[in-house]
C-alpha cells in the first residue's frame, strides 16, 4: 500500500487494512497471486457445468452416520453475523437469513440438527478446510482459487456486485472507481479480489460488512464495493447512501463450502438440495427473501438433473 494510504489508515482505528497479506480466507487472489478473475465479466450455463453434477445420490441412499460430522446427527456450521438478507442474527439471537434457511431445509432433508457458529469471512474458508466446522454457509462465490482450498456443494445462488456511495457523491458505478477513491471491501471476499486485481487498485480492506458501511457513512472511506445483497440489506432509508450500480455475476455461482476431502457430505448435501429444489422449497424461499429480484434465465440451481417446481 502507498506511504499516504497507511498515513491515512493510521487515523482510523476500526479498519482492517491488511495491505501485505489476505492469508485466512482460502484461495483469494487478492494478495496478487494468481490469474486476475474478473467477477462481472459474465458467463453463461455451460461454463458453470463443469462444476455442476449430472445427478445426485438418491436421497433414501444417503447414510447421514458416514459423513464425517464433528456431532453426530449435527451440521456444525460457519457463518456471518452481519451481511443481512443472506446470512445474520435476527432481533431474537437467531441465525437466519436465505442461505441458513435453505441450509436448514436441506438439513430437514436429512434429518439432521444444524448448529450455527459466528466468525468472519477472512478466516471461514480456512475453518473449513482445518475442520473447525462440517461446512460454511455466507454466500461463497465458488472461484477456481477457492477450490483449491475446500470442495463446494452444486449452487444454490447466484449474485449481483455493487457500488455504494454518499448520494451526492461524484462515484456514481465501477467506472468512477480509480487510484483517487478510497474503496472499502470485506477482507478475502470476491470483491476484494475484483478490486485488487482486476482493476488493479488498493483497496481499504475489513473484516465484516457492518464495518465496511459504517466506515462509508461517515466519510472515512468513498465508496464501498460489495455483493447486492449484503449492501441492500444495510443501506437504510436516511443514512445518505445509495447503491449506485449494481451488475449480475454469475461467472461462478454460489455454494456451501465443505471439506475437500469430506466428499459423503458433500453428496449428502447436492441430494438434499436437488430435493429441495424438487418440492419447491428453494422457489418459495427464494421469493421470500428476494421479492424484487429476477433470477437469470441462463442459470439454474442443484444438480443438472432436477427441474425447478
Amino acid at each position: 500500500m502507498k506511504k499516504s494510504a497507511l498515513k491515512w489508515l493510521s487515523t482510523v482505528p476500526v479498519a482492517v487494512a491488511l495491505a501485505f497479506s489476505l492469508a485466512a480466507c482460502g484461495g483469494s487472489n487478492a494478495s496478487g497471486s494468481g490469474t486476475p478473475t474478473n467477477a462481472l465479466a459474465g458467463s453463461d450455463q455451460q461454463s458453470l457445468d463443469r462444476y455442476t453434477t449430472a445427478n445426485v445420490t438418491p436421497l433414501g441412499a444417503i447414510d447421514t452416520s458416514k459423513l464425517g460430522l464433528q456431532t453426530p446427527g449435527t451440521l456444525t456450521v460457519g457463518t456471518l453475523s452481519d451481511a443481512p438478507p443472506n446470512i445474520f442474527i435476527d432481533k431474537s439471537g437467531k441465525f437466519t437469513g436465505y442461505d441458513n434457511e435453505l441450509l436448514r431445509a436441506i438439513a430437514d432433508k436429512l434429518k439432521l440438527k444444524v448448529e450455527f457458529k459466528s466468525t468472519d469471512f477472512s478466516a471461514l474458508l480456512s475453518q473449513v478446510a482445518n475442520k473447525q466446522f462440517d461446512l460454511g454457509s455466507s454466500s461463497i462465490s465458488t472461484t477456481d482459487a477457492r477450490r483449491k482450498t475446500v470442495g463446494f456443494t452444486n449452487g444454490y445462488d447466484f449474485g449481483y456486485m455493487a457500488v455504494v456511495a454518499k448520494k451526492d457523491s461524484a462515484v456514481k458505478g465501477f467506472k468512477d472507481l480509480s487510484a483517487k477513491t478510497r474503496i472499502a471491501v470485506v477482507q478475502g471476499t470476491v470483491q476484494d479480489d475484483y478490486v485488487t486485481n482486476t482493476l488493479k487498485l488498493e483497496p481499504v480492506r475489513f473484516s465484516d460488512y457492518n464495518t465496511a458501511y459504517a466506515n462509508l457513512k461517515n466519510g472515512q472511506v468513498d465508496a464501498w464495493v460489495a455483493p447486492s445483497q449484503q449492501a441492500s440489506g444495510q443501506v437504510k432509508d436516511g443514512d445518505g447512501t445509495a447503491i449506485v450500480e449494481s451488475v449480475v455475476n454469475t461467472q461462478n455461482f454460489t455454494a456451501y463450502a465443505v471439506n475437500a476431502q469430506n466428499q459423503p457430505l458433500i453428496d449428502a448435501l447436492n441430494s438434499a438440495l436437488d430435493a429441495v429444489i424438487d418440492d419447491g422449497t428453494w422457489s418459495k424461499l427464494t421469493k421470500e427473501w428476494y421479492p424484487k429480484r429476477e433470477t437469470p434465465k441462463n442459470w439454474t440451481p442443484g444438480s443438472k438433473a432436477v427441474k425447478l417446481s
